[in-house]
């Protein structure tokens, strides 16, 4: 029986999903998170086989948890399903230890097929993504010296940190990308903490010299 984790931060999507999957007989959802964050709370307890991880979600998005994951529960296979096939989004997610990446209009049959085979340790990539996954995160071309933490920063953070670049403020960035102004706040302590920045100030400053 192979134990999945449904990560998705829309109820409807995790029932459906859930009542899909279930119609397997070799598969059982042990467990739901709506966001990474829970989902790395619930791992030690549940110890899945495979999470089905969406990308954008609140608190902790898809690509940092599959991170975390891949990084402190190497025996968990991480399996992402979402909406979003953004090269970066891709491309980041596989390197950080994803074991495969599909779209959400993936046939039910190709799903089933494809959980069994990231169980089984193989790499499943949806059409179109193979060579996405092979590609270099993006890199912004500038003079400027760029710090090798900048790699570590999620999608997301990128966003925000471009954002930021931009003079926007916490409510303008929560409001340009869908959050919460304290969603956002977390952002950028995260920036700043993995930048070794001191403040937001010299975070806007090192982003508009890389960014522009």
């Amino acid at each position: 029986m192979i134990r999945i984790l449904l990560v998705d931060d829309q109820l409807i999507i995790r029932q459906g999903l859930k009542s899909l999957l279930e119609s397997n007989c070799d598969m059982q959802v042990i467990g739901e998170a709506e966001n990474g964050q829970r989902a790395l709370e619930e791992i030690p307890t549940l110890k899945p086989d495979v999470v089905l991880m969406d990308i954008r979600m609140p608190v902790m998005d898809g690509v940092a948890a599959t991170g975390a994951i891949a990084q402190n529960y190497p025996d968990t296979k991480v399996l992402v399903l979402t909406t979003f096939d953004d090269d970066e989004y891709v491309s980041q997610a596989m390197r950080l230890g994803a074991k495969g990446y599909l779209l959400k209009d993936t046939e039910p049959d190709e799903l089933a097929l494809a959980i069994r085979a990231v169980y089984k340790g193989h790499t499943q990539l949806g059409p179109g993504l193979f060579e996405k996954a092979l590609m270099p995160v993006a890199q912004p071309t500038s003079s400027v010296e760029q710090p090798p933490e900048l790699a570590q920063l999620t999608p997301r953070e990128l966003e925000v940190l471009r954002l930021m670049a931009s003079g926007a403020n916490n409510r303008e960035i929560a409001q340009s990308l869908f959050l919460s102004e304290n969603t956002v706040k977390n952002y950028v302590s995260n920036i700043l903490s993995r930048l070794n920045l001191r403040d937001r100030t010299q975070a806007a400053l090192l982003a508009h010299s890389l960014f522009k």
